[in-house]
């Protein structure tokens, strides 16, 4: 996953990440006892300003999500972040395995490209 990785399997590194990032690791892990956690801030691609904290992507490992569709897994990882999303953070992309799955395959596809462009570059049209 491309920017900096914030959290790693079985738990944080450090104190590493925003005041955003680290309230998005606490409430997924209380949320879903991932067994692999991964948050990934993806504001600075996005040109907001320093520290903005506006565009995440993380990768949830859980036993919650087995026997759910990919859609009632997003829906749980959105029900958890509910007030950040309603606030501060603005975009989110999720990646949501159960642990069989992260097993047969323990990579993250990579993010995708931001398509909006940012306030530094100038638009044509």
């Amino acid at each position: 996953m491309r920017g900096p990785l914030l959290a790693a399997a079985g738990g944080t590194m450090g104190g590493a990440g925003g005041p955003l990032a680290r309230t998005i690791r606490a409430k997924l892990t209380a949320a879903l006892q991932p067994t692999h956690l991964e948050v990934r801030d993806d504001s600075p691609r996005h040109g907001g300003p320093p520290g903005a904290e506006t565009h995440f992507g993380v990768l949830v490992v859980s036993g919650r999500f087995a026997g759910l569709p990919l859609l009632q897994r997003h829906r749980l990882v959105h029900e958890a972040l509910r007030a950040e999303l309603a606030g501060p953070l603005h975009a989110l992309q999720v990646i949501a395995r159960t642990p069989q799955q992260w097993q047969s395959a323990p990579r993250a596809p990579p993010a995708p490209p931001c398509l909006g462009g940012s306030k530094q570059e100038q638009r044509r049209g």
